[in-house]
């Protein structure tokens, strides 16, 4: 009896379950590609700016800060593109596609809802909200932090990377007003880049740990999602 009880449960937890298709699939490969690159970027860009210690032998046959250079330029390049085809996306995808670039600032319900998910982050509510898409709280942490926070990754980092490929490059006619900007001081913009990188991997931090509580404690997938591109809610 017992026994049958319990497979009744299963199948009636079974049938709880509802799935919903959000992310497409050239968004997924966007989000997995990005971070891999921005994983790249964050490792090299802290060993150039703090550069390994000088190693033994003839300095011809050691190259190690160049390839790390190497890989941080071409991880810098398949991001910047990377971002481009997400803006493309956000076009001709799904409604979903553009939630980390288009707010509802001007909604007051909108904002009741980042509050209330605030409240629900800080232990402060006892049960969650459900989202198809980005909940409104991780809407705006992804536009702060991710869209502006590419915009400015990009532009402070092709600055400096025009800077080392010279006067007339496509980087510096187009990156170099950044620099200009403060008096042609390139490590202000330096520094200003590498605080970005710190930024960025303080939220990557949080944005892995909401994912895997929210999909622990809301009773709706996150990490799976971004893989398959389905939403379930199991209550």
């Amino acid at each position: 009896m017992l026994a049958e009880q319990d497979a009744f449960e299963a199948e009636r937890s079974a049938r709880m379950v509802k799935a919903v298709y959000v992310y497409e699939a050239p968004l997924r490969l966007w989000h997995w590609i990005n971070a891999l690159a921005i994983t790249v970027l964050a490792i090299t860009g802290y060993f150039i700016g703090q550069p390994l210690p000088s190693v033994p032998g003839e300095a011809s046959a050691q190259f190690l800060m160049g390839y790390i250079r190497f890989a941080h330029f071409a991880a810098a390049y398949i991001f910047a593109i990377g971002f481009i085809g997400r803006i493309y996306w956000a076009i001709v995808g799904n409604h979903h596609a553009r939630q980390i670039f288009i707010l509802p600032v001007w909604s007051a319900r909108w904002w009741s809802e980042v509050f209330y998910e605030l409240r629900w982050y800080l232990f402060l509510v006892k049960e969650p909200k459900k989202y198809v898409g980005h909940n409104p709280l991780a809407q705006l942490m992804m536009f702060l932090f991710f869209t502006i926070g590419a915009v400015y990754m990009i532009c402070t980092g092709f600055a400096l990377y025009g800077e080392g490929l010279g006067e007339g490059s496509w980087a510096s006619q187009m990156f170099g007003w950044v620099i200009s900007a403060v008096g042609g001081n390139s490590l202000q913009v330096h520094a200003w880049h590498r605080l970005g990188m710190w930024v960025t991997v303080s939220f990557v931090l949080v944005h892995v740990y909401a994912a895997i509580r929210e999909d622990i404690m809301s009773r709706q997938s996150l990490i799976s999602t971004m893989i398959s591109g389905w939403r379930m809610f199991k209550d």
